[in-house]
């Protein structure tokens, strides 16, 4: 404890500053918080976000890009071969409720789920299409196809590395297989990479996954109802996540299980209706994303600015290879590390595959995106598509939904506030695995962590932090960097329970539980 305290002493400072600040709304500090953040933390941000010499590809988007196509051609497409026995798995078929874990697997899924579903799928698709064109789709839904084998490889790891406790409580992660995986390879500077991945996720939690969703979210409920004090968004989400996180990843998982289900039939299902109005255009709309995945249609950079656009939105929007899922999934019921990977597979796919998709369809039919009827090609306007609106981000795709239901954005603005409250969930339980990893699994550890978390809560919806930001967005990816050099080195191992489970699978060794047992495991 004494060492948490000693962190947490200039944390609580910092606090304290910021909270002033936000609530006097003095800007001049404000400016200088930035100002002095942005100096010391500027070079990592630029580092990681850094684009190849001449080009505006983040390379870190290629780091992210490769480890999938490694994983996918390493396990010969498990994501498509065991999609399946994935929803078997999901639906509880395999499931016994006397297994080691948590939460069910239908539960970790939609945990992890809506740590990644979120305003990348509302606002970030819209950037992507309108700076790439319809063809960014196309590659969009490459990589998420791709990403699902690095779902696969680090969530099997995190189960089989996991820590089980005698209250029934687990720990998993990168910084639990790294390290336990290194040593029982012989391999070197496992707890190193382990504890630096724990000090990007802690960092990640706190910033993009907890202050950005906060302000976004207040920025959506102030649009409707006028603006108001940041800080009193921030106080009611605190409480809420607060009374949430309190009970530990069951509490989340009961939670999310409602959310996440609610918020995609919320968004899918408007998704659906305005294409079935206008099913009609549906096949001419495929048409633009093949056609400008490899012409760019009339687009800055043709098939290369869409294919960027694409990879970008999908590695921002699924974070397959970041990590930060394989904690969610480590506490899952099974004994089996396998199944909780092919589980983790279907991540990518609805969040990337299937949401990003329909909210791009969305704006392509409903006539977003300007046309020069004598080329065929996009108006393009300083390097982004001209708008029927004008509209960019999240105005893009409210205005492609309003266009059939002009209620639309006050449905989006409850979407949004759900997105921002389940992602802080989610992240609350990444860095708290992180946290207790450093720290110590500790009730003192934890309630340390939630708290400071919560505190966070109010000074994103009341601050306007951007250098916090763009750092802890930059921590996240930071977390990718360590993780898939880890998996690189671990995922031999990982082939091994694949073969092995595969064999048992077939010979009918792992049965499916059915009856009481079976409907007691899937809930």
């Amino acid at each position: 404890m004494n060492k948490i305290f000693k962190i947490l002493m200039p944390v609580l400072a910092f606090l304290s500053t910021t909270s002033i600040s936000a609530a006097q709304e003095t800007s001049s500090l404000d400016a200088q918080i930035n100002a002095g953040f942005a100096a010391a933390t500027g070079w990592f941000v630029n580092f990681i976000f850094a684009p190849f010499p001449g080009t505006s590809f983040p390379w870190i988007v290629m780091w992210l890009v490769i480890a999938a196509s490694v994983f996918s051609l390493y396990f010969v497409f498990v994501q498509f071969r065991l999609f399946g026995h994935a929803i078997s798995l999901v639906k509880g078929d395999y499931s016994d409720p006397n297994d080691a874990g948590e939460v069910s697997h239908f539960q970790a899924l939609a945990t992890a789920l809506s740590g990644t579903v979120g305003l990348g799928n509302i606002a970030g698709v819209a950037v992507a299409v309108g700076i790439g064109g319809p063809g960014a789709t196309f590659w969009m839904i490459l990589a998420g196809l791709l990403g699902m084998a690095s779902k696969f490889t680090e969530c099997t790891l995190g189960v089989k590395y996991r820590n089980e406790y005698e209250d029934g409580t687990v720990s998993g992660g990168p910084m639990y297989y790294i390290s336990k995986g290194f040593t029982e390879r012989g391999l070197p500077c496992g707890k190193f990479l382990a504890i630096l991945f724990s000090v990007f996720c802690i960092l990640g939690a706190l910033g993009g996954g907890n202050m950005f969703q906060a302000n976004q979210a207040h920025a959506q409920i102030a649009g409707i109802f006028g603006d108001y004090p940041g800080w009193i968004t921030g106080l009611i989400f605190a409480g809420v996540v607060f009374a949430v996180i309190v009970g530990g990843i069951k509490s989340i998982a009961n939670v999310t299980e409602k959310v996440v289900p609610f918020m995609g039939i919320l968004y899918v299902g408007a998704a659906l209706v305005i294409l079935i109005m206008n099913a009609d255009q549906i096949g001419w709309a495929f048409g633009q994303i093949f056609e400008g995945a490899f012409t760019g249609l009339g687009i800055a950079g043709g098939f290369v600015g869409a294919l960027i656009q694409g990879f970008k939105r999908a590695a921002f929007s699924n974070e397959a290879g970041v990590g930060s899922a394989a904690i969610a999934h480590s506490a899952v019921r099974t004994k089996e590390p396998v199944t909780e990977g092919v589980v983790s597979l279907l991540e990518p796919f609805i969040d990337t595959v299937v949401i990003c998709t329909m909210t791009a369809l969305v704006i392509i039919i409903t006539g977003q995106l300007t046309i020069n009827p004598e080329t065929g090609n996009y108006i393009v306007e300083g390097g982004t598509i001209v708008t029927a609106t004008g509209a960019s981000g999240v105005a893009l795709t409210s205005a492609a939904f309003a266009s059939a239901f002009d209620w639309f954005p006050y449905v989006l603005a409850v979407a949004v506030v759900l997105f921002a409250f389940s992602t802080m969930l989610s992240w609350s339980y990444y860095g708290l695995k992180a946290w207790t990893y450093m720290f110590g699994e500790s009730k003192g550890a934890e309630l340390t962590f939630k708290i400071i978390f919560c505190i966070f809560i109010v000074i994103g919806a009341a601050a306007s932090l951007g250098p916090v930001i763009d750092f802890s967005d930059a921590a996240i990816f930071a977390m990718a960097v360590v993780n898939i050099t880890g998996l690189y080195f671990l995922m031999p191992i990982v082939k091994r329970e694949l073969n092995s489970y595969m064999a048992r699978l077939k010979s009918g060794e792992i049965k499916k539980f059915s009856g009481e047992a079976g409907k007691s495991a899937a809930e």
